[in-house]
Formats: C-alpha cells, structure tokens, sequence
C-alpha cells in the first residue's frame, strides 16, 4: 500500500472495509430528511427516462437478446410485463435509465450513479420483499460511495479509456444487494473484493456511436448482486480491491494512479450527502456538452440568428473532454446515429442554433437528417476554454459571428442543472413528465409519479406493481 493510501484508512482497516462500515451501519433514522426527498426525485428522473426508452429501438433489441437467455424469474421491469431473474431485470431496467444519456451526473465524479444505484436497489428490495424505506437507504449507499471513488479518480478514469460508471457501478451494486441480503461487515467488503474483478466498461463505444455504453450501468448491478451473493457464500476475495498492487485504480488508470486522492473516497460518509450533488440533465446528451446545448438554444433565441448568415461558430469546451466530444472529426460532423449525436459538440450546437432548442426531438431521424444541421456542423471550430471551471463544473459556450460583420457569445460557468443552478424538485418532476408522457398517458404518469415519491412509505413490491404496468 502506497502511503497515500495508507492514510485514507481508519486504523489498519483497508478502503473496502471501511465502505463496508459505512454501508452496513447506516440506519435510515441517520439520513436527513432534505436528502431522502431529494433522492426520490433522482430516481424518478430515472424512472421517467426509463420510460421514454420504451420508444428505443434498444429496448426491444435488449428485450428479445434477455428473453433468448431462458432463464425465469419474477423480477419486473419498468413500464411492461416481462418478468426476469433480478439480474437481468436490473441489467434491462439500468439500460433504459441509462440509455437515452439523459440521467443524472456527479460532476466530481463523473459518474451516472442513479443509472445502476436505483434498479439494483429497488430491484434486490422485490426480490427480497424490503421496504421502500430500506431500498431508499441501500440506494443511498451506493450513490455516496459511487461518487466518493468517482471524485479520488479526478477524471482518471476518462482518461485512461474507462467509463467510470460501467467502472464503479460493481462496487456500489455490491454494497447496495449485500445490504439488503443482510450481509455483515466483513462480507460487504469481501463483495467489493469480488467486484474488482469484473468491474471494466471500456469507451471505445465513442468511436461509432454504438449501443454497449448503455450495458454498462446494469452490467455493473448484475455483477455486483452476483459479487454479493458470493461473498454471502463465503467467496475468498482480495482484501484490497481499490488500492492493492494491481488493484482497481492502479490497473485501470495506469500512469494516472499517482492523482488519486484515496482520502476523497471515504470522506464525510454519513455527514456530507454527496447525493445532493448530483447534477440533473436539463438535455438529452453528453453532460460535457450542455453549455453548448443552452448557448445554442439562447443564441437561437435571443437574437434570431439566420442560420444561412452564420460565417464562423466556435465552441469553447473544457480541453480535457475534447478527444471525447470533438472527434473523430467526421463522426462527429455528420452523426450517423442518435448515439453519436449525444457526443458531438459539433452537432449538438448546430442543432441547437438551427432549432432554438434541444431535446429529443432533435435526436429523432429527421433531425439527423435535416441538411441545414449538417450544413452548420460542418463549420463548427472545437476550441479549449481557458477560463473553463472542470472538473467542478462542465462550462462551456459559444460566438457566433454573421456575414453582416457581429459576434454573437454566450457562455456558462456553470452548467445549468448543476451547482446554484441546481434543478428545483419541481423541476425535476416537470422533466419526467416530459419524458414519461413520450409512452404513457398523464393519468398513469401521475400515478407512478405519486408511488416515487412515496417510496419509503410503502413496500418495495407495492411501487413496482405500479412501475411495471405498461
């Protein structure tokens, strides 16, 4: 153990036994009352998003290629009636909380943690017959720990070709199943053990735009069930997963292991709510590119700007996420997918400009294929912002100068949805209306809004009589 590491830990306990601590003694009574409310709202901005992935293509194609496994079982899925075992339940329901790329982020971290915290969560509290009070609580487990190792990283994760949710999700997902299995301290953290093992989530996904990125969250909850079932078991593990020779941050981030700050992944547990953190996506694509997204819509807006007039647009981005966002440069000019359309800065301001907006309309076909769009991506220049504020904020903007000689610039420090700019909870609920009325009607919408946010008034089972129904 290095001595940095060292010093993370409380006494001799390694950094798993003290997640494990924390995870098997929170008690309910400890959480604040701001923070449970603010949590059910995450997840139901997750629940909604799940919902409007009902009109994916993905979706049926997930369906059909789980169905094709033949294993049985009784745990649902959110918004129709197939029933699974609850790892590939979780593995589906996180698809479709994950899989527009419009679920919450910890900007620190990096991290989109309710896109596995909440379906391993509720799904484990069915299989069990918890509480919606206890899967409120190993919810909250997990996405304090998630955030916490996403943070030490600093962007590590990125850098080196890693997803940090396809990453980390293994280790939240442990804790949050070993809890509500009622595993003891030391089997909590030999799950983590466990899950170093299969935790991966590689991001060649951005060279074409294609479909696994949506894998990774569930991917990470049904091996972390599965890492917790084992160490139920009895399952021999590594006692240190995270910072053990070969261990979690020196073998995926490789020359950038030297930056983790391993006292940042178990700071203020119990005390500081990194849940409330969680920035909620006012747009449906890369969280790196929302500055762009809202610059776009405010310049098309604010000054009816004639797309044919436009003679040059840059966009300003945080240098360290440009290899993610501005290239391959004809990829990223011309999308061929929705998927790479979420990762493009160069469309996503063009669309932005041209429409006055940004939602999933403009990530539906005729969209994609509208030539005026293409036309303007075409002349986006992708620029490092020196004044950007990453990793605490993804800032970002835009200057727009026309043929009759102006400059038009919009930029933001803070990305809306994020910090002071924090989406309200009736923001919030606002935006699952949004999207839970692209499959369902208001009248159902309203009633599964309702069971969300009383989650923690009635059992796990009673929720997801409401959620699975289609």
């Amino acid at each position: 153990m290095t001595s940095t590491a060292a010093s993370t830990s409380s006494g001799s306990r390694t950094l798993s036994q003290t997640l494990a601590a924390f995870a098997h003694s929170l008690e309910p009574g400890d959480i604040p009352r701001r923070v449970r409310v603010r949590a059910k709202h995450l997840i139901l901005d997750t629940v909604g998003i799940a919902l409007a992935s009902h009109r994916n293509e993905f979706t049926g194609v997930m369906r059909r290629g789980i169905r094709a496994l033949g294993e049985s079982g009784t745990s649902p899925v959110i918004g129709c009636g197939d029933t699974h075992t609850v790892r590939n339940a979780v593995l589906l329901n996180a698809a479709l909380m994950h899989g527009l790329d419009y679920d919450d982020t910890h900007m620190k971290g990096i991290v989109h943690a309710s896109a596995f915290c909440a379906p391993t969560a509720l799904g484990v509290a069915h299989e069990t017959g918890a509480s919606g009070h206890a899967a409120l609580a190993a919810y909250l487990v997990g996405m304090e720990v998630a955030t916490r190792l996403g943070a030490a990283a600093k962007g590590g994760f990125h850098r080196a070709g890693y997803h940090p949710t396809g990453v980390l999700s293994h280790f939240a997902a442990a804790l949050i199943a070993g809890r509500l299995y009622g595993l003891d301290a030391a089997q909590l953290a030999a799950a983590q053990g466990i899950a170093a093992s299969t935790a991966a989530g590689v991001q060649v996904f951005l060279e074409e735009g294609t479909w696994s990125k949506r894998l990774h969250p569930g991917w990470g909850g049904a091996a972390g069930i599965m890492a917790a079932r084992l160490a139920q078991a009895g399952f021999v593990a590594p006692s240190r997963p995270y910072e053990g020779r070969y261990g979690l941050f020196d073998s995926h981030l490789q020359q950038h292991a030297g930056e983790v700050d391993y006292a940042m992944a178990s700071a203020g547990l119990g005390e500081i709510w990194e849940t409330e953190q969680m920035a909620i996506k006012p747009y449906p694509v890369c969280h790196f590119l929302h500055s762009i997204a809202e610059a776009g819509a405010d310049l098309a807006r604010d000054t009816r700007i004639d797309p044919e007039r436009i003679s040059r647009i840059r966009v300003l981005l945080p240098e360290p996420v440009m290899p993610i966002v501005t290239e391959p440069l004809d990829a990223k000019r011309q999308p061929r997918t929705n998927y790479e359309a979420k990762f493009s800065a160069q469309y996503v301001a063009a669309a932005a400009l041209v429409r006055g907006r940004f939602g999933l309309a403009e990530l539906e076909p005729d969209a994609l294929a509208d030539q005026r769009i293409l036309a303007l991506a075409a002349r986006v220049e992708c620029m490092a912002d020196p004044d950007s504020a990453f990793p605490a904020y993804y800032s970002g903007g835009m200057i727009v100068d026309t043929d009759d000689g102006r400059q038009h610039r919009r930029y933001y420090r803070i990305n809306k949805g994020a910090g002071e700019r924090a989406l309200s909870n009736e923001e919030i609920v606002a935006k699952y209306f949004d999207n839970a009325c692209w499959s369902v009607s208001r009248a159902r919408a309203e009633q599964i809004r309702d069971a969300v946010l009383a989650l923690d008034e009635l059992p796990a089972g009673e929720l997801w009589a409401v959620l699975r129904a289609s």
